[in-house]
This record gives C-alpha cells, structure tokens and sequence, in this order.
C-alpha cells in the first residue's frame, strides 16, 4: 500500500512532504466514509499507518525544531496535546469493526479533529518553519521525516507524543506493530 502520493516521494522540502501527507490524510477519510466492505477496511487500515507514521516522524523532527522557534513550545503543546486526543479516537476505531454502526460517526468526529490539526499546524508550525530554516535544512529534515516513517509504529500508541518517548518506545512497538500488520495480512489473504 502506497502511503503517500508520489510529489511526497519526490520533495526535497519538509514542508511541501507533510502538506502532500496531510492531502492524502484527507483523501483517505473521503475515502473510508464513501465505501464499504473490504474496501473501507483497506482503505481504514492505510489511514491507521499513515495517520500513525505521519505523527511520530512529526513528534520526533518536526515539533523539537518547531519549540527552538520564538513562542514555538505553547505552539508545540498545544499540537501534542491534540494528537494524543487524536490517538485516542483513533486507538478506538482501530479496535472496531468498519461495519459496526458507531463506526462511522466516531470516524467523523475523528476526521473533524484532525483535519482543525493539521490546519493548525500548518498554519502556525509549517510556515514558520519555511520562513526560519534554510532550503538545506528543509531537506535535511525531510530526509529525517523519511528515516523516521520508515521505523515508526503503524499504529497509535496514545501517551508517546514526544521525541523522548518515541526514541525510548518506538522501535518496540514499531517492530509489534508491523509483526501484528504482517499477522492480519496473512489472515486476509
């Protein structure tokens, strides 16, 4: 499953990737809305990973370069703050069947929250970031976004949302979650 579209893979800008992230975001919640069946519950469980991967790599690389900016630590835990809400809810969908009736508005009140997020971090994180940090380093941190998304859990872990705890969690849970992934796979196959 392909996890972001394919100007995320290609750009070489931070910002520019976790726009294109948050755009799949989106798509993806049209999508699990507007289908049913195995379609929903593929289509639900490329949401899970990439809403899971998306913010630990930002926890990790994003949020700490966005604290050394003036005002950037009430910025940043306000965000933190909002994504461990978010894990919540969605931990809940995670462990419920798509065609459970509660499904969807829980989904809904989930898509809500997130979507007001990412609004909000682009607009006070993101282009901050683009105005304070050079091209280079952009795609320094890009390079680190990847890194970072390559080794996360693909599932949400309510309670980790910092760079400290991901360091010190992560690649257990990361390697957990994958192995689950794998298990559940196979059972579909």
């Amino acid at each position: 499953m392909q996890t972001t579209p394919t100007d995320a893979q290609n750009t070489e800008d931070v910002v520019d990737l976790l726009r294109a992230q948050h755009g799949r975001i989106r798509d993806l919640f049209d999508e699990v809305k507007n289908s049913d069946g195995q379609a929903r519950k593929d289509a639900f469980q490329e949401l899970v990973r990439l809403l899971a991967v998306h913010e630990t790599a930002e926890e990790e690389i994003v949020h700490p370069s966005a604290r050394s900016l003036p005002g950037g630590d009430g910025i940043v835990d306000d965000r933190l703050a909002e994504e461990r809400a978010a894990k919540e809810a969605l931990s809940e969908l995670d462990g419920m069947d798509t065609d459970d009736p509660r499904f969807l508005p829980k989904l809904d009140a989930l898509r809500v929250d997130v979507l007001t997020h990412a609004r909000a971090e682009e607009r006070y994180e993101f282009d901050r970031l683009k105005d304070q940090f050079s091209p280079a380093q952009l795609k320094g941190f890009a390079a680190a976004i990847r890194a970072a998304q390559a080794t996360a859990p693909t599932h949400p872990h309510p309670g980790t949302e910092s760079a400290a705890k991901n360091a010190l969690m992560g690649p257990m849970v990361a390697i957990a979650d994958r192995v689950r992934d794998m298990i559940r796979d196979a059972r579909q196959s």
